[in-house]
């Protein structure tokens, strides 16, 4: 279960239209080179957040726009809320293995994950009072979707701040082995 799963069941629920941050930059060749050390292609954002306008002006329906950088490519008065889908460091390794994925690539989403990165720039980006934080570790996508719908509906409130990684494996005495090889 990943981000992208979690956002094309929300936009189902929400009749919205879902927009793919990695299939848009892939599809309309959206890109400025390519990074071999984490073998991943580097996004033209400039590019990216001029298309993404282009898809804003051009519909009258919700967007669920999904992407690690999404809040740096839309800007602050556009953006209605940013869920922060958090994973337990063991669980997210297992979800990526299970998913192909391999060493740097692995290692700098744990690194990411445990230091708050994502959470950190969308509130940077947007503001604490629209970013929700969700613990997907033990959640279903369907179910991460279902709390999702809550926020939004006013059923359950948003917060942030409900998991610390770091405080919780350097508690257990786990953090070295997610951080030795950085």
């Amino acid at each position: 279960m990943g981000k992208t799963t979690v956002s094309a069941i929300l936009a189902a629920k929400l009749r919205a239209l879902h927009i793919d941050i990695a299939t848009l930059v892939k599809s309309e060749q959206m890109t400025k080179g390519y990074d071999k050390k984490r073998q991943t292609a580097i996004a033209d954002t400039n590019k990216l957040a001029q298309k993404v306008q282009q898809i804003i002006s051009k519909t009258s329906k919700t967007l669920i726009i999904d992407g690690h950088y999404s809040t740096d490519i839309v800007p602050k008065n556009q953006v209605t809320r940013v869920f922060a889908l958090r994973c337990h460091p063991e669980e997210l390794r297992n979800r990526m293995n299970a998913r192909g994925f391999q060493g740097p690539k692995i290692k700098e989403n744990l690194a990411a994950e445990i230091l708050d990165v994502c959470l950190a720039d969308a509130v940077a980006n947007v503001g604490e009072d629209k970013v929700c934080e969700i613990d997907t570790t033990h959640l279903s996508a369907d179910a991460t979707a279902n709390q999702i719908v809550s926020i939004l509906r006013g059923r359950k409130r948003c917060a942030v701040r409900i998991v610390d990684w770091l405080g919780r494996l350097e508690g257990e005495g786990s953090l070295d082995q997610y951080l030795k090889d950085f």
